[in-house]
């Protein structure tokens, strides 16, 4: 898969982004251009094995990470460094 050229400050930012349980694949997608399976990708590439393996356990099924899966909508945080706050 073909990953987009990221400065140092956007990949922090993604990555940061992608930890957070609250932040949904779609923010990162609207914000940054990337769909969920780059965003994956952009993990694996940066984190220790184990890391990666942690995350992608705690990220995988849960409804906060995909916005059609959320169960609420107004009244969510958004952080002020994301589009559309």
């Amino acid at each position: 898969m073909k990953l987009p050229d990221l400065d140092s400050e956007t990949l922090d930012r993604v990555l940061e982004m992608a930890w957070e349980d609250r932040t949904p694949f779609d923010a990162i997608e609207v914000q940054f251009g990337l769909n969920e399976s780059q965003v994956i990708e952009v993990m694996r590439r940066e984190m220790k094995a184990s890391s990666f393996r942690m995350w992608r356990k705690r990220v995988t099924g849960r409804s906060t990470k995909h916005l059609q899966q959320r169960d609420f909508i107004a009244g969510r945080f958004h952080s002020q460094n994301q589009k559309g706050s």
